[in-house]
C-alpha cells in the first residue's frame, strides 16, 4: 500500500512559512488549513507572494494534496441573496489564490460544507448550492489571468452530520449537488469523507465499512472521494450532533480507525485530523498513532 498522508488542520498565523513548520512539528505530510479568516475577511498572512515558493517546498518533500477549508461562513443555499453572491465571490477569490500552490506543482483541494436550506427544503438548497459551484467556475472562465489553472482547483463537498438544515446529511443529497452542476464543471467537483460525520448522520461505517463503502461507491463513485476527515464521534451513530472526539476516544475507536488506515483505497487518500488539541502534542500523538495502526 501507498504511504499514509496524514495531517491537521493548522493555523495560518504568520504564513506560509509558518504553515510548514507547524506541520513539520506534528510530523504531518498534508494538512488544512482556511485560506481566509474563518469568519470570511481576506487573509493577511496568506498571499499569493510566497505561495509558489511554500508549494515548491511541499513537492520537494513529497507531501500529499492539501485540503484547504473553506470559511464555515459560506453559505450556497441561503436564502439571502447576499449572502449566496459572497459565498460565490469569496469563493472564486480563494481558489484563485490555491492555483498558485497548484501551478507550482503541489496537488490542492478546497473543501466546503455545502451549506443550509435554512427552512427551504433540501431539494431547494441542493439546487442553489449546484447554481452557486456554476457560478464560481463561471467567474473563474472569465478571469483575466490564469482562468485554465483556477479552472482545474477542485472544490471537494463534505459530508454532513444533519444537525440543522444543512445540506449533504447523506450521499443523495451530495450525488444531487453534482448531478446538477454542468458537464464542465462536475469533473471539478469531489467529496471529503468526515469519519465523524457520517457514523453521526447514520451511515455504520464502524460494523458495516465494506457495506457503506459499497454504498458510496454506488451513489457517488469512490472516484469523487478525493480526502477523509479523521475525526473520531463524541455522541455516535445517528447523533446528529457533529461532536468530533479524539482519536479512539469516541464511538468509533481505534478499531475503525485501524480498518481505515489499512484500506486499499481509502488510505492512499489524504487524511485531516480535526480533534481537539488537548496538549501540544496531541496531533503529532495521534499522527503517531494512525501511522502505528498500519500492517
Amino acid at each position: 500500500m501507498t504511504e499514509l498522508f496524514i495531517g491537521s488542520h493548522l493555523s495560518t498565523s504568520d504564513g506560509w512559512n509558518a504553515l510548514l513548520k507547524r506541520s513539520h512539528d506534528e510530523g504531518g505530510t498534508t494538512f488544512a488549513f482556511f485560506p481566509r479568516s474563518p469568519y470570511g475577511s481576506r487573509s493577511k498572512s496568506l498571499t499569493i507572494d510566497g505561495a509558489a515558493n511554500f508549494a515548491h517546498q511541499l513537492v520537494a518533500e513529497h507531501y500529499g494534496p492539501l485540503v484547504a477549508h473553506a470559511p464555515y461562513v459560506y453559505n450556497l443555499a441561503a436564502k439571502d441573496q447576499e449572502k449566496r453572491v459572497f459565498a460565490i465571490t469569496a469563493l472564486a477569490e480563494d481558489l484563485r489564490l490555491l492555483a498558485s500552490i497548484k501551478a507550482a506543482g503541489q496537488e490542492i483541494y478546497l473543501n466546503i460544507h455545502p451549506g443550509a436550506h435554512v427552512g427551504q427544503g433540501a431539494e431547494k438548497g441542493c439546487q442553489l448550492i449546484a447554481e452557486g459551484l456554476n457560478r464560481v467556475f463561471d467567474a473563474l472562465a472569465v478571469d483575466d489571468t490564469n482562468s485554465d489553472t483556477h479552472a482545474h482547483v477542485p472544490i471537494l463537498l463534505e459530508t454532513m452530520a444533519g444537525k440543522g438544515t444543512e445540506c449533504g446529511r447523506s450521499f443523495e443529497e451530495l450525488a444531487t449537488i453534482i448531478n446538477h452542476v454542468d458537464s464542465s464543471v462536475a469533473p471539478l467537483i469531489g467529496v471529503t469523507v468526515d469519519t465523524c460525520h457520517v457514523f453521526d448522520a447514520g451511515y455504520d461505517v464502524l460494523d458495516h465499512f465494506d457495506d457503506i463503502k459499497r454504498l458510496l461507491n454506488d451513489v457517488i463513485g469512490l472516484d469523487r472521494v478525493q480526502a477523509i476527515h479523521v475525526n473520531d464521534s463524541q455522541f455516535g451513530f445517528e447523533s446528529h450532533k457533529d461532536r468530533h472526539a479524539n482519536i479512539g476516544d469516541g464511538k468509533l475507536g481505534l478499531m475503525f480507525f485501524e480498518q481505515l488506515v489499512n484500506d486499499s483505497q481509502l488510505s492512499s487518500l489524504p487524511m485531516i485530523l480535526e480533534t481537539k488539541e488537548l496538549t501540544p502534542t496531541t496531533h503529532r500523538d495521534e499522527i503517531a498513532t494512525l501511522r502505528g495502526l498500519r500492517h
